[in-house]
């Protein structure tokens, strides 16, 4: 059997940081005068911060002050989230499954470097996770599937044996798109959003065992 391998998006799936995230752009918006609610939040989770200070506040920030923007706002996650590092369910523990049964692991995120370094060094058995893939090592955000060619490529693993678990539906579609097996774990969008593009769905980490998810790697259609 080929080789196989996990790619795992970071916020939502590895870390519970939706609300880590909505307090640090709502703190930083709030520094310009702006605002920032918890549905614009929902509207582009999983997109690069680029992306969403231009769909959020169009025509309001040029280049240099959308990249201040976004380095604030990132050194306040940070901030907000090492004071209390809230591990998705089982996430821990799929990773030193997934290692013990031989899977290569990446994760693939639109996040800063600094962010993916601190969820790897607070997350139990981070440490199997070898390769990651952030923003600033892509040109294009997700729905497009860049970041997770990327990670495959580090890994040295064809798409077509990765399987990604992805929170949002933006990342379950780059997935599709990237011709991996895409798993979509509820939480940040409804099932029957997330179903679109992603081939399976779970409630949460513990459904997913490294028997299984091979099996899906193996079974499941290329189109």
């Amino acid at each position: 059997m080929n080789k196989q391998a996990v790619i795992f998006d970071m916020d939502g799936v590895l870390v519970d940081s939706y609300r880590t995230h909505l307090l640090s752009w709502q703190q930083i918006a709030h520094k310009h005068g702006l605002e920032m609610t918890e549905a614009d939040f929902t509207r582009t989770f999983g997109r690069t911060s680029k992306d969403i200070i231009s769909a959020q506040w169009p025509g309001k920030f040029n280049e240099q002050q959308a990249l201040d923007f976004d380095h604030d706002k990132e050194a306040a996650y940070r901030d907000i989230l090492g004071h209390d590092f809230p591990e998705m369910d089982g996430a821990g523990d799929l990773v030193a499954a997934l290692h013990l049964a031989g899977f290569a692991m990446a994760i693939g995120s639109s996040g800063p470097a600094e962010n993916v370094a601190l969820v790897k060094t607070r997350l139990p058995n981070g440490q199997h996770i070898t390769q990651s893939v952030n923003g600033k090592e892509v040109l294009r955000g997700k729905p497009d599937p860049q970041v997770f060619l990327l990670a495959a490529k580090k890994l040295g693993i064809e798409p077509a044996h990765c399987a990604v678990v992805e929170d949002a539906p933006a990342g379950v579609e780059a997935a599709r798109r990237a011709g991996m097996l895409s798993i979509g774990l509820l939480g940040t969008a409804p099932r029957e959003t997330l179903l679109i593009h992603a081939h399976r769905v779970v409630a949460s980490l513990r459904e997913l065992t490294p028997a299984g998810i091979a099996r899906a790697i193996s079974e499941r259609p290329m189109a």
